[in-house]
């Protein structure tokens, strides 16, 4: 204990054979999977839109923006099977509702505009969050983040393209555009949790530098940054106490309906059960080219050990 805490105070990554307490390992397990399953059941709401993307370039973007959170989600799980748990467990911990993945992922994509929103405000948000997780303790979760945070700032630059383009546009665009701003502004600062008062796992996550900085203080630097970004294109971000406050040097908002946060989380949000659904189906489905990808893998270690 004494060594993995000196690790942990001269920040030396932990490696997956170093030894470390049980609760550190649970701790990330329970944060790498739920990123992981939140990648891959992410990919549900924007494939909604592939076949109905407005221009052949949109749908190259989206096709290519959808196929990296599936991979994400490929460098997530086998980060989380370094600690010693299968992907099998994790997906069945998915499917049993034992593991969850981001709420905000359980609202629809209703216009095209939520695309723009996702990419700028969701994968904005995440990228608030996982820039700092480069810098996390765990070795494989911290190389594994900075691969995919630089491919998250393409996400990024995708949605914000899409919104400022509808708000070059016409009346009907605008409005739409505004629109998917109403609907996303609020679940997407719901994705950095509860506030730090109200977080049973900030202590340990900070203590352990699984995260370097709390839920409150990320979430404050993407409102400071995306208020500004909003400013750029004419959206409204739609919150009548936002303001800024001169003394803190800062935005100042409303308060989150935590009430709905919890509903989501619990289950209860808009498309929970398509969404579970609809990746239990694919899992299903997806057996057998599972089963032939393990057979052809053991055919060929027989061969080599032959």
């Amino acid at each position: 204990m004494q060594q993995f805490d000196a690790k942990i105070e001269k920040d030396v990554n932990i490696e997956p054979k170093d030894w470390m307490p049980d609760d550190y390992r649970k701790h990330l397990i329970r944060q790498i999977s739920q990123h992981a399953h939140s990648e891959v059941i992410g990919m549900q709401p924007e494939g909604n839109w592939i076949s109905r993307a407005p221009s052949l370039r949109a749908k190259k973007i989206l096709l290519a923006k959808i196929q990296d959170e599936g991979g994400h989600g490929l460098y997530l799980y086998s980060a989380a099977e370094t600690l010693g748990i299968s992907r099998d467990e994790l997906i069945q911990q998915l499917h049993d509702g034992k593991a969850k993945y981001s709420s905000i992922f359980n609202y629809p994509t209703l216009t095209w505009a939520d695309i723009g929103a996702i990419g700028w405000l969701v994968d904005g948000a995440a990228i608030v969050n996982q820039v700092s997780l480069q810098r996390t303790s765990y070795g494989p979760y911290s190389r594994a983040m900075i691969r995919i945070c630089k491919e998250e700032s393409f996400h990024q630059r995708q949605g914000y393209e899409i919104m400022a383009n509808m708000m070059n546009g016409s009346a009907a665009q605008r409005e739409m555009a505004q629109d998917a701003m109403n609907r996303w502004w609020w679940p997407s600062l719901m994705m950095f949790g509860p506030h730090d008062s109200d977080s049973p796992h900030t202590g340990n996550a900070m203590k352990w530098k699984i995260k370097r900085q709390s839920n409150d203080i990320l979430r404050q630097k993407f409102i400071d940054k995306t208020v500004q970004q909003a400013e750029v294109i004419g959206l409204t971000i739609p919150d009548k106490d936002l303001r800024w406050n001169e003394s803190k040097k800062c935005y100042d908002h409303g308060e989150i309906n935590w009430n709905e946060f919890n509903e989501v989380i619990n289950g209860n949000g808009p498309c929970n059960k398509q969404r579970m659904s609809n990746h239990i189906q694919a899992h299903q489905e997806g057996e057998w080219v599972r089963k032939a990808a393990t057979a052809y893998a053991n055919k060929n270690k027989q061969l080599v050990n032959q």
